[in-house]
């Protein structure tokens, strides 16, 4: 955790230009009493219940507004949706008219089938290999607890930034951001703080590279419809909605097939290829004896199927894939796409993919670099991020948003059971 902190406050330091003439790296010395102190804070974070879908917002408010005043820095509350509350931190640069920096995080996380962890997941356990266990402390709550202990760190060190910097911490990104991220990123109070690049989540490595992601991929929900004429359960025709189902699955399969193969042969990442998984499967008639209908052929079966689709896809082309192949109408199908809103496109209102560049062009990024270089780290190659983050939100308005987690030589575990993540090197 210590060399997180610190690669966190090195970023911080390089991206906002000290103001100060204490060096931030004047002192790396942490205290055992210090390093206790800062497990401990992320403890009590960690145990607070935030888990879709009835997270205990009041008491990570009351948490999160504590810390600020720990740090004496402002903070407030901002409500776009009753019950879904946004935290906004501020650390006051000297030079507030420079463009601002956004430290994003989110404070809910998904929910966890306790009988399957080996410590209740919100008991933020931490045994003798120095490995905490729960929900949120990859996914990303060890992130925003981050972001606040290198504002402690910086603090101690004397070092006063140039621009302003903000630390938000938003509600329900694990059901889409739409009420927490997406509204205030449309919102007068965000327009208001002039922000000029977005922080937000990435993913652990498992191995020494820390991992930096420039876009992401959208979500596709789809969901594709057989129908055909019912039939006796010992009757072969052609043509019934099973049939007719089932062929559209396993046209499908060969695609995932394909892309995934891309993958094993090391041409592709995660996120550069279009991944699809069935998320449910619905047919058959009813009954209250022995739960189906087990002699009868129904005239209805339905497929569900998650969908991410990179930047750089033709989406044109897959939507063609999808009416042509996947769900032809010749073939009694149909289809909806977005049924569950989400079909978010990969392009900005200008038409262009929504992506961060990672060149020159892009200052912010440069900057990056160094700061992980400063800090004894190594950064990998810059990479699409295989799900959807609230950093989508940002990058439609035009803004540089980067994904980075500090989370080297671990494995990737968010949404797992047993999530966790090394505190204390042992």
């Amino acid at each position: 955790m210590k060399f997180k902190i610190l690669l966190i406050a090195f970023l911080l330091s390089t991206l906002t230009s000290s103001s100060s003439s204490s060096s931030s790296s004047s002192s790396s010395s942490q205290s055992s009493s210090e390093e206790s102190n800062i497990i401990s804070r992320f403890q009590q974070y960690l145990q607070i219940k935030t888990d879709q879908p009835t997270p205990n917002y009041t008491q990570s408010t009351i948490f999160l507004t504590n810390q600020a005043k720990s740090l004496s820095l402002q903070s407030q509350t901002i409500e776009f949706v009753s019950g879904k509350p946004l935290i906004l931190i501020k650390w006051e640069g000297t030079n507030p008219e420079l463009s601002s920096i956004m430290l994003y995080s989110h404070t809910d996380v998904v929910p966890a089938e306790h009988d399957k962890w080996v410590h209740h997941p919100f008991e933020a356990h931490l045994d003798s290999d120095g490995r905490i266990y729960a929900r949120g402390s990859q996914d990303m709550k060890c992130v925003g607890l981050q972001y606040l202990e290198a504002v402690r760190r910086l603090k101690g060190w004397g070092f006063q930034p140039k621009r302003n910097v903000y630390v938000l911490f938003a509600p329900d990104e694990e059901i889409g951001g739409h009420d927490g991220a997406e509204k205030f990123s449309l919102s007068e109070v965000f327009r208001g703080l002039n922000v000029g690049i977005v922080l937000d989540e990435g993913l652990a490595s498992p191995d020494e590279h820390y991992r930096a992601f420039y876009a992401e991929r959208s979500p596709w929900w789809l969901v594709i419809k057989a129908v055909g004429a019912p039939g006796h359960g010992s009757k072969l025709y052609d043509n019934s909605a099973m049939e007719n189902l089932l062929k559209s699955i396993e046209i499908i399969r060969r695609y995932r097939a394909s892309q995934f193969d891309l993958i094993k042969a090391g041409l592709k990442a995660d996120g550069d290829v279009v991944s699809i998984n069935m998320a449910f499967l619905k047919a058959g008639t009813p009954s209250p004896t022995t739960g189906y209908v087990m002699n009868l052929q129904p005239s209805e079966a339905e497929a569900g199927f998650d969908i991410r689709v990179p930047p750089t896809a033709d989406t044109e082309s897959l939507e063609r894939r999808i009416a042509e192949e996947w769900a032809p109408s010749w073939r009694n199908m149909s289809f909806r796409l977005g049924q569950f809103q989400q079909k978010v496109s990969v392009y900005d209102a200008s038409g262009k993919p929504v992506i961060t560049k990672t060149d020159s062009s892009n200052p912010w990024w440069a900057l990056l670099e160094n700061a992980v270089q400063e800090a004894g780290g190594k950064l990998g190659k810059p990479e699409i991020f295989p799900a959807s983050t609230d950093a989508r939100y940002f990058r439609n308005l035009g803004l540089p948003a980067i994904g980075f987690s500090p989370m080297a030589n671990t494995p990737i575990l968010l949404h797992d059971h047993n999530e966790s993540i090394i505190m204390v090197a042992k």
